[in-house]
Formats: structure tokens, C-alpha cells, sequence
């Protein structure tokens, strides 16, 4: 169970572990952690020109303000979706999907200045809030696709269908802009193993030592390999919508080169700037809530030691549920065919 003791005054938060499993990988922050970590954030005390691949924890519009105009190669956007939840001591309230789209545009425009030309967006969102996003992106930006992808995590409920899903809306500032689908190509097992006329596998790839045979697949707006972070994986937080490093990692290295910048203004736990980091890009990152930006900074501390990201290996991504057929597997080349 993990206890939240928040400070009176807005002095501190103390996170303790009581009767957790031993097997529990959860990151959390201790008082020392958030002395230590507070001198590094960027705050409305402590502001200085250089903000780039440090951790911004004021507003988010006041932090946009530090970023420079045209310095920013992929956006990736995780705001609240359009439900009541609570983000540490901030609440975020459901609105109409009118109101919804009025909030998402006033914040956004003052972004785009940061963007270059050739600059990708991406904006996580779920059924409720994706018409409203949708329309708010296609006023001002290309839209070119929406991801979905599954959640796997979701309550049941006995009068609708189960949400299992979220959405990622694929957006560029201009028609000219990087994407490369050769590396996030999927490595899946072969559920029909075809061979040609000499016997030899056909657009896949046998490992013997596996027990199995692959196929590299092109990378479609259909996602089914994530896994919410959870209790037992190292790159858990405590940190209620928190994104796998597995999903920010698609978006970075589909749509940004090495030594690129990302930004992310809804930062929460950190998952883009640790990605980012473990990828080779650099990145504006801003979380207004104290006790989330001593999380990321954790993490990115963690990072300098511990630079794998759960189910990207060799330059692929992994189908779920796949860890020990890796741990068995060669560490061979793997054919380029796509499916």
C-alpha cells in the first residue's frame, strides 16, 4: 500500500512503503530526495537562460516562456483528459467537450511558437476528449492519423463496454517533416511460418535457440504490445496516468532524429525526458506539481545507469509477454522484410 503524508504549507511530501511486496520496483521520494533534487528544478526563483534537458516546475504557459521560438523538433502532449482527477494537489474537473476544446486551444497556440516547420505533435487522449482535441488540432497544425492503442488496465462495468483504449493524435506543423517506420518496426512471433520453394523461411526469420521464428512488422496506428506501468516494473511511479516508456519511445524515435529536441509541457512522473535521454535527444520538459518533477528527476538520475527501455531491444520492439523467448534468443540481424 503506498502512503501519501502531504506537509502542511506546501513544505514537503513524504512518500513511505508500508507491506509492499518484496518485488515491488515502485519509485518513490523520500525527504532527502526532495532537498536534494529542489536546487535543480527550474522555478520562478531560480530561472536562468539555459532550460534545456533540465526539469521546469511552475506553470505551464510561464514555463512555455522560457522555451525559444523554432527550437522544438517533436511536441508530445499527455494533457488531463476530460475527467475529474486528482494530480497530487492539483484536481482537474470534467467540462462540456466545448469547454474542453477552448481550454486545449488556449494553451496550445502559445506552443506552436516554440515549434520548427518541420515539427511533429503528438496528443495522448481518450474517447471523451478526442473530438474536441481533433478539432482544436485541425484548425492549426496537418493531422495525419490518430493512434490507438490498448490499455490493457480498465474497470468493467455491467452497463457499457469496458475502456480498454486510449487515442494519440499524429499532427506536423507543415508537409515537411521526419518520420522513419524503420525504427519501430514490431518483432513478432510467426503465426504462419511460410517457406518458398527451397525451403527456406519467407519474410521471417528462424531461431533455433528461441524454440520460435520472427517477423519484423511495419509499424501500424494499432498498438497491442504496451503495458501500463505497474507495481513490479522499474519505471513505475506513483503517479496516476502515467505513460510507458515503451509508448514515448515510438513517438521519439519515429519522429526525431539523434541529438534532436523534445518537449513536453504535462511532464507528470518524467516518462518523456527519461525516454528522451536514453534515446539521444534532448528535451524542454515542464511539471507544475513539486512532488512529480522530484519523480522525473529521480528517474533521469536513475537513467545515467539504467539507459533500457521494457521491450525495445536491438533496435525492435517486442510483442508483450515475450521476456523469455528474448533471454533466449540470438543476437543475430534480423531480415528487413516487412509484413
Amino acid at each position: 500500500m503506498l502512503i501519501k503524508d502531504y506537509f502542511n504549507e506546501g513544505e514537503t511530501v513524504a512518500l513511505e512503503i508500508k507491506g509492499l511486496s518484496s518485488r515491488n520496483r515502485t519509485i518513490l521520494v523520500s525527504d532527502e530526495d526532495i532537498q536534494h533534487f529542489r536546487s535543480q528544478l527550474v522555478t520562478p526563483d531560480n530561472v536562468n537562460s539555459d532550460v534545456l534537458n533540465r526539469v521546469i516546475c511552475m506553470d505551464m504557459l510561464d514555463g512555455t516562456g522560457l522555451v525559444p521560438d523554432a527550437s522544438v523538433d517533436l511536441l508530445i502532449l499527455d494533457p488531463p483528459y476530460n475527467l475529474d482527477k486528482q494530480f497530487a494537489d492539483y484536481k482537474f474537473k470534467s467540462m462540456t467537450n466545448h469547454d474542453y476544446a477552448q481550454w486545449f486551444e488556449s494553451w496550445f497556440l502559445p506552443m506552436l511558437r516554440t515549434l520548427k516547420q518541420t515539427a511533429t505533435i503528438y496528443v495522448c487522449g481518450d474517447w471523451r476528449s478526442s473530438m474536441a482535441i481533433q478539432s482544436v488540432l485541425e484548425k492549426h497544425v496537418v493531422v495525419r492519423n490518430r493512434i490507438t492503442w490498448e490499455r490493457e488496465k480498465g474497470r468493467g462495468s455491467l452497463h457499457n463496454w469496458k475502456n480498454a483504449s486510449e487515442d494519440i493524435w499524429f499532427a506536423t506543423v507543415s508537409d515537411d517533416y521526419f518520420f522513419d517506420p524503420s525504427a519501430v518496426k514490431l518483432k513478432r512471433k510467426v503465426m504462419a511460418p511460410y517457406r518458398n520453394e527451397a525451403g527456406m523461411p519467407k519474410d521471417w526469420t528462424t531461431d533455433e535457440e528461441a524454440g520460435t521464428g520472427y517477423r519484423l512488422t511495419h509499424p501500424s496506428n494499432l498498438w497491442t504490445d504496451l503495458t501500463v506501468p505497474f507495481w513490479s516494473m522499474a519505471e513505475n511511479t506513483m503517479h496516476p496516468t502515467q505513460k510507458p516508456e515503451k509508448l514515448i519511445a515510438k513517438l521519439i524515435l519515429a519522429s526525431s532524429e539523434f541529438g534532436d529536441v523534445v518537449f513536453d509541457p504535462f511532464l507528470g512522473s518524467g516518462t518523456t525526458a527519461v525516454t528522451a535521454k536514453k534515446l539521444g535527444r534532448s528535451f524542454f520538459a515542464i511539471e507544475r506539481e513539486e512532488e512529480f518533477a522530484v519523480v522525473a528527476l529521480k528517474r533521469l538520475q536513475i537513467a545515467e545507469q539504467q539507459t533500457a527501455i521494457q521491450g525495445y531491444e536491438d533496435g525492435v520492439f517486442w510483442e508483450r509477454n515475450t521476456n523469455a523467448e528474448r533471454k533466449g534468443a540470438k543476437k543475430t540481424a534480423v531480415p528487413q522484410e516487412l509484413e
